[in-house]
């Protein structure tokens, strides 16, 4: 055998028509494992594996005799070990010394079919891969219409919701107004004189004031304060206020008795539901200017600020807890006797921010200003004031001179 054939980067195998090798070549020999010897001499089925000998007899071979050649065939080697060696062949008739033998070249595609494999796994990637994309866009689609139909259904409730807050604005603000209209006027006489400011944290308030002249020398003031503030503070308020201005009108009902009627009032109110409870402070004076003596209650509210004349002030101290909280309270009504003039200041807990340690000062400090510059001045404060926008509450306070 010619050296360059038998060193051939492909193998080369000559054999008889009935599959008996004649020729191999080193290339091949080597790829196969073995030796020139061993496969000269035997049948071409030695170095196939089974599928490939039924193809080899069934079809190469028929194949060969009928044309003459055939090219490109993919078969499968066997090496001496039993490996597997994918081959492409290309054979032809050979006609030499009056017998006809078969000379077939065999190209080892390992690389090819390995590039295949990976192809056909790419493909199959690719192929899943497209497939997940269309369920995704399927999925999408789907999505986006549920969320067309909840846009619309947003947008539907949205305007209703904006219709809702109009309409709510309005009756709130319908409410205020009643709230407002509810708080009785301060008296200006020859014996008295007074000054109110009232200011609601949201549109509805907690804070309730009430101010009434009994006879021509006695005086009833209430200020309450409703735990919270909004609509269900207000909704208390308006149900005190109502009470509170029959019982302080009402002929011979004592200061005891007034508070005492508020308190069962709350209580009943609330001994169904628990979580509806409500308590409010309150502050109840009595002002008689012909006896020169104040009557009062004060029911867990800040303490009130009495200054006569001569600058000496007194504090109007709560000796109860506040309305409604506890069950079977005694009201005992306290005393202060003055003479002469003097100035009272109520006020509620959202003017807790200036403090007792700061109202006492100024009481003393702004005693000779008149009602409305005390008042106006008051406010000012209250303005400059530092007050926490989230904890801020309803703002009350009554301003009384006794003449």
């Amino acid at each position: 055998m010619d050296e360059l054939l038998d060193r051939a980067p492909c193998g080369f195998l000559n054999m008889e028509e009935d599959g008996t090798v004649t020729l191999v070549n080193q290339t091949l020999v080597e790829l196969l494992d073995y030796k020139k010897e061993n496969l000269i001499g035997e049948h071409i089925n030695l170095i196939l594996t089974s599928p490939s000998c039924l193809f080899v007899q069934l079809y190469l071979m028929p194949l060969i005799a009928l044309e003459g050649h055939v090219e490109e065939l993919y078969i499968t080697l066997k090496s001496r070990n039993g490996g597997e060696i994918p081959v492409l062949i290309n054979a032809s008739k050979q006609s030499m010394n009056e017998r006809n033998n078969v000379a077939c070249i065999l190209i080892p595609i390992r690389q090819r079919n390995k590039y295949e494999n990976e192809l056909l796994i790419a493909k199959k990637e690719a192929e899943a891969a497209l497939k997940a994309k269309h369920d995704a866009i399927e999925e999408l689609q789907v999505t986006l219409e549920a969320l067309e139909a909840q846009t619309e259904e947003l947008l539907r409730l949205n305007e209703q919701n904006q219709q809702f807050k109009i309409e709510t604005k309005r009756e709130l603000e319908l409410a205020r107004k009643i709230q407002q209209t509810s708080l009785t006027m301060p008296i200006q006489n020859e014996d008295i004189e007074m000054e109110t400011f009232y200011k609601a944290s949201k549109e509805l308030s907690g804070d309730i004031y009430g101010i009434y002249q009994l006879d021509s020398t006695r005086y009833g003031i209430i200020l309450l304060d409703v735990m919270g503030h909004g609509i269900s503070s207000a909704l208390i308020t308006m149900s005190l206020h109502a009470l509170f201005h029959r019982l302080i009108m009402k002929e011979g009902h004592t200061v005891e008795r007034v508070m005492k009627g508020l308190d069962n009032h709350l209580h009943e109110l609330f001994q169904s539901n628990e979580d509806a409870r409500h308590y409010c402070t309150a502050i109840f004076l009595l002002i008689d200017t012909d006896k020169q003596q104040i009557d009062y209650i004060n029911a867990g509210h800040p303490s009130a600020l009495w200054q006569d004349a001569n600058g000496t002030q007194f504090e109007l101290h709560s000796t109860t807890p506040p309305l409604g909280l506890f069950k079977n309270v005694e009201f005992e009504t306290q005393t202060l006797l003055y003479q002469n003039s003097g100035r009272l200041l109520l006020y509620t807990d959202g003017v807790d921010p200036l403090g007792t340690e700061y109202l006492h000062p100024f009481l003393m400090e702004n005693a000779s200003l008149s009602l409305p510059a005390f008042k106006k001045k008051m406010l000012q404060t209250l303005s400059n004031c530092p007050i926490d926008n989230s904890k801020s509450d309803d703002q009350c306070f009554i301003i009384i001179d006794i003449k």
